[in-house]
């Protein structure tokens, strides 16, 4: 295949590409980006762990929803009607619905909130969070309301169902514990719809017939699901614990179950053995301690004497030490003491006055008359070798002569002072010559 040919008027492509390419705005990108995720993205459902939470005074909730790899901003209006909006907190995790979109202004894709759920759980756990909330802000499990049970009662009441595994545990452990504890039976459903009613409705029979004559009510069950044991998550049953005049204790489900019942009742038993030994725990360590009571005479007997004995010895102690022969001991051995120390002090104050007689003949060494006139007679001779080693006799021994006025006995130091006719004495080393001056 031929190459085409090449006109002389081809000048190849006079507006290339680059110049008429598409150039966006931030706010048209960013806008084109919001359309993009409300269209390919939309609706969706996203679930992580809830923080920076921030309620704006307009009613709007924002917050974070993280995992350990990302985040994403989220938003829910105050004209979006969401229940459990309350449910969202720093740290909770939940699961929300909503659109996903972009904020323009500041570039930031969010989520804009439509529904929220506690993350991993249904509707009953969502009311079951929101009546505890509720019932919790009533006071309805304040502590301070909570009543003490009886350390020995004598009859209680039951609320339980008569065909369930929790009444033969309690009757097992009661007949082991305390077989004589009389138990007033209110035979309810546990489960199902209509068992609320009932369990409240058995707790305020037994209020009204079992007042002054019950110590306290029992309500259990055995385990089961959130869906089985959700009779005692109902309102009713809370406000009838709530109500009651007589202690209630709840054991409902196995140790990790928690229900309504469990936070509104005066104690909280892990499961319904326990409450039972719980609340024969008095007697039967009474009878215990009566089992023991023998030896445990025989104990307190044993500690009573060994204390006895102790004190004994301790005041036979003392009286040995305070018998006038132990102080008058004791005294001479103080004066043997006194008498150490005596010594002692009066040996090291003569070796100071030792140290201080020798410092003082040393220092009076250094500064005695004799001493002192041999170095001033050695000073002097030091000055007298010096004064004759500069004295005029040593220049005349050198050879040298003084020519003086013979009158003034005045030195000559300039031979233009000296006249003609003038008289002059000479000194040498060894004697002087007088003579005139001729010029």
């Amino acid at each position: 295949m031929s190459k085409p040919s090449k006109s002389q008027w081809d000048f190849g492509e006079l507006f290339p590409m680059e110049a008429t390419r598409k150039v966006f705005s931030v706010g048209e990108l960013t806008e084109q980006i919001r359309r993009l995720l409300e269209k390919q993205i939309g609706q969706v459902w996203v679930s992580g762990e809830v923080t920076n939470f921030r309620a704006q005074s307009s009613g709007h909730i924002y917050f974070t929803l993280k995992d350990i790899n990302a985040q994403i901003a989220c938003v829910l209006f105050r004209s979006e009607d969401v229940p459990h909006r309350e449910l969202i907190s720093d740290g909770q995790k939940i699961l929300v619905h909503g659109d996903l979109s972009v904020y323009e202004p500041r570039g930031q894709y969010q989520l804009i909130v439509r529904a929220v759920e506690l993350q991993g759980v249904g509707a009953l756990q969502i009311a079951f969070e929101k009546l505890k909330q509720k019932l919790a802000s009533e006071g309805l499990f304040a502590p301070e309301r909570k009543r003490p049970l009886p350390k020995y009662p004598q009859r209680i009441g039951l609320v339980t169902s008569p065909t369930g595994a929790a009444i033969r545990d309690v009757l097992h452990v009661v007949q082991r514990r305390n077989p004589g504890l009389e138990i007033i039976l209110a035979p309810v459903r546990v489960q199902g719809d209509g068992a609320a009613r009932e369990i409240a409705g058995a707790i305020r029979l037994l209020n009204e017939f079992g007042a002054g004559k019950l110590d306290l009510i029992l309500i259990t069950r055995g385990g089961g699901s959130l869906e089985d044991l959700w009779a005692f998550n109902e309102e009713a049953v809370a406000r009838a614990i709530f109500e009651s005049a007589i202690p209630i204790v709840s054991a409902i489900g196995h140790e990790t179950d928690f229900t309504i019942a469990d936070f509104v009742a005066d104690l909280r038993a892990a499961t319904p053995s326990a409450a039972a030994e719980i609340i024969t725990e008095g007697v039967f360590s009474s009878c215990k301690f009566l089992e023991q009571y023998g030896e445990r005479i025989q104990q307190l007997f044993n500690r009573q004497l060994a204390n006895k004995q102790f004190l004994l010895g301790h005041h036979a102690g003392r009286l040995v030490r305070a018998h006038p022969r132990r102080k008058f001991q004791s005294w001479q051995q103080r004066l043997d003491d006194l008498q150490m120390d005596l010594s002692r002090c009066l040996k090291q104050r003569a070796r100071h006055s030792q140290i201080i007689l020798q410092n003082l003949r040393e220092r009076l060494h250094r500064i005695r008359p004799s001493h002192s006139l041999k170095q001033r007679r050695e000073q002097l001779r030091q000055m007298e070798r010096r004064l004759n080693a500069l004295g005029p006799q040593q220049v005349l021994t050198r050879g040298y002569s003084i020519t003086m006025d013979a009158a003034t006995g005045k030195i000559l130091k300039d031979a233009k002072k000296v006249k003609a006719g003038q008289k002059l004495k000479t000194r040498l080393k060894t004697g002087e010559i007088v003579s005139k001056v001729e010029g």
